[in-house]
């Protein structure tokens, strides 16, 4: 019988590429991803997630100063780690102790500048493996209690093309509507308070890259692509009634960084 890949766990696909523009008061210089909550970027936050639950590969999709967001995983087991340093013509450096993320494979996608979430997917999904029929899809900027193993049963059962994670927090996304577990309606940043909104935290199959995405730096996931495949019948949600919350307002960040720092972080529970 041919392997579809089903039993596999998939990649995670996490797009860095935002500015962040609410958040200038906190930092001039970070992308988003790697604003901190603790002495960790939200990124980080993000991935100890993913990786509790077996996600080891991740593809990052990275735009504005994608740079730092390079160094510092280039530089990752040296800030994790005590080190000596040995100076002169036969230097080098010897690093004490490892670290739990030694064996993550994290891929960093340049996809542009001014791409737009569409368009980094697109040009991301060269860097999955041949055996990979989905992957996991988030934001680089939110962080949940989520089951990962859950959402990817309930996407692979309901047999959709993408299946987003729907949360209850007040309203400022993409409100979603269901019949069941099948999305019905999409609506981009709704004016009421009321109803589930994407969390991010989505399962998507190649085919939904091959249908809806292409490689247009003007192409936003959220509106027309899922819309499509809302309209399709191809879009599933995995209700998550736990912790969810984005940083994207200065409010936000001190929240996340208060409940870190008085050592009651929901999102860390799966770790």
């Amino acid at each position: 019988m041919a392997h579809d890949g089903r039993d596999e766990i998939p990649p995670a696909m996490i797009l860095c590429g935002g500015q962040g523009t609410r958040l200038r008061d906190v930092s001039e210089v970070l992308p988003k991803p790697m604003v901190p909550v603790g002495n960790q970027p939200i990124l980080w936050h993000i991935m100890k997630t993913y990786a509790a639950f077996g996600v080891r590969r991740f593809i990052l999709c990275l735009g504005y100063k994608r740079e730092t967001i390079i160094d510092y995983f280039l530089n990752y087991r040296s800030h994790a780690c005590d080190l000596t340093v040995r100076l002169g013509p036969n230097g080098g450096v010897a690093y004490h102790g490892s670290h739990a993320e030694e064996d993550w494979e994290v891929v960093l996608a340049d996809t542009g500048e001014r791409a737009m979430t569409g368009c980094r997917v697109a040009r991301a999904v060269r860097h999955l493996r041949a055996s990979d029929q989905r992957f996991f899809l988030t934001y680089g900027d939110g962080v949940a209690d989520i089951d990962v193993t859950a959402l990817r049963e309930r996407h692979q059962a309901a047999g959709k093309t993408i299946t987003v994670t729907a949360v209850h927090p007040a309203s400022r996304f993409g409100e979603l509507h269901l019949d069941g577990d099948t999305v019905t309606g999409f609506h981009e940043k709704p004016q009421t308070e009321a109803g589930l909104i994407n969390g991010g935290y989505m399962v998507v199959e190649r085919e939904f890259v091959s249908r809806y995405l292409k490689d247009d730096e003007n192409l936003i996931l959220e509106q027309e692509p899922m819309r499509s495949a809302t309209r399709d019948g191809g879009m599933a949600a995995y209700v998550h009634h736990g912790f969810w919350q984005c940083m994207d307002t200065l409010r936000e960040y001190q929240l996340l960084n208060q409940l870190w720092a008085g050592g009651n972080a929901p999102w860390t529970k799966r770790w």
